[in-house]
């Protein structure tokens, strides 16, 4: 990777590159051993702003271009560069200089307040969904989370959970309605390579939110969770893929709303739906299971959730889990036919995804689009493949 640096005042002025170095991680949005080698080899303290090119069309891996923001003009010396920093519209507001300052700024003084000093700071990742820090002290340690304009929900989500179902998500500290959030550590690992008894355990955590926020729709939706119920999922689909080819797809598109009325004949209520359940967003240590990272929350049905958090199983394996969530809300809503839902939304379920790819793609600066661009088309492949299927 190459590291482009700027000056630590807020204009943010060229000063050079940094000498290409490697890092472990292919995955371009986690910058953690950028910082780290850069401290390592140079003895610089900065902060990543932002990609600015890559060599390869979608990650992971290849040779990667940073911009970052340094606290200390470098010792070591820096190759010329030419590169664009004009401003742009849809630029993240931690992706420009001092932005990471700021936002350290409000954490800081937040857990000062709550009693819980900062002693120690690390950048995470960034990218265009997202800036996390590690904010550590003597109380333990603190995330610092920082979102879009179009994941601004997900603290209104998690302050729900917080209220109705305790104990299922981390918790949020504080918020400061711009998409920025603190949030209590968790101890255990990201799940990504959960089983299927893991993964049933799970589903069961799920349905335990899901029949609670049944009843508590209209005040997510108030609070401003998407709205993805029937016709508003239909008019979001149809809008959000119309720049796109969608010739693979034009038949689910043309008959969505009539499928959707006949999901909506099984007899399952409209919830809260996480998004993206897939064990990564699942953290745990053996004691304490939490779903994490509930920025693609929305309200609609139900069976998105089990569908997404089996997608990558044989069907042998993933029919257990199927039967058990059908089971579940059998009893808890007697006359439903989970089953057939799950049967008529199984195209949906990408073609939904889709959409929210290109959504990511209209909200992002056009050098961030290599992390979604792929996402768009692969998504309405397989929505025309489970299509075909049905």
């Amino acid at each position: 990777m190459t590291l482009v640096l700027v000056d630590r005042d807020r204009a943010g002025l060229p000063l050079g590159a940094l000498p290409p170095y490697e890092v472990p991680e292919p995955w371009w949005q986690e910058v953690g051993s950028v910082v780290g080698e850069a401290r390592r080899r140079y003895g610089l303290d900065l902060a990543v702003l932002r990609l600015l090119a890559a060599d390869r069309p979608e990650p992971p891996g290849g040779h990667l271009t940073y911009l970052g923001q340094v606290a200390q003009r470098p010792s070591v010396p820096l190759d010329p560069v030419s590169v664009d920093l004009s401003p742009h519209p849809l630029r993240a507001p931690w992706a420009e200089p001092g932005g990471p300052a700021r936002s350290l700024a409000w954490a800081t003084r937040e857990l000062d307040r709550l009693g819980r000093p900062v002693t120690a700071v690390a950048q995470q990742r960034t990218w265009n969904l997202s800036a996390i820090w590690r904010l550590d002290g003597d109380h333990g340690t603190t995330w610092l989370k920082q979102v879009p304009d179009f994941f601004r929900h997900e603290a209104a989500v998690l302050r729900w959970l917080g209220h109705a179902v305790p104990g299922t998500a981390q918790t949020l500290l504080a918020d400061d309605g711009s998409g920025r959030m603190l949030l209590d550590h968790v101890p255990g690992e990201d799940r990504y390579q959960a089983d299927a008894d893991e993964r049933a355990g799970v589903a069961a955590d799920q349905h335990a939110v899901q029949v609670r926020a049944a009843d508590d729709v209209a005040a997510l939706v108030a609070a401003g969770v998407p709205d993805r119920r029937g016709p508003a999922l239909a008019r979001w689909v149809r809008a959000a893929l119309a720049p796109h080819d969608v010739s693979t797809v034009d038949g689910l598109l043309t008959g969505l709303d009539d499928r959707l009325d006949e999901i909506r004949r099984c007899g399952l209520p409209d919830t809260l739906v996480h998004g993206d359940l897939h064990p990564g967003n699942v953290r745990g240590d053996g004691e304490r299971r939490v779903t994490i990272d509930w920025a693609d929350a929305f309200v609609g049905h139900p069976a998105f959730g089990i569908l997404r958090l089996t997608e990558t199983l044989d069907p042998a394996t993933a029919a257990p889990l199927l039967a058990a969530w059908a089971a579940r809300w059998r009893a808890d809503v007697p006359g439903c036919d989970p089953e057939r839902a799950v049967t008529l939304l199984r195209p949906v379920g990408p073609l939904r995804l889709a959409a929210v790819y290109a959504m990511f793609l209209v909200g992002i600066e056009p050098s961030e689009h290599p992390y979604h661009a792929g996402d768009v088309p692969a998504c309405l492949d397989r929505a025309a493949a489970e299509a075909k299927r049905d």
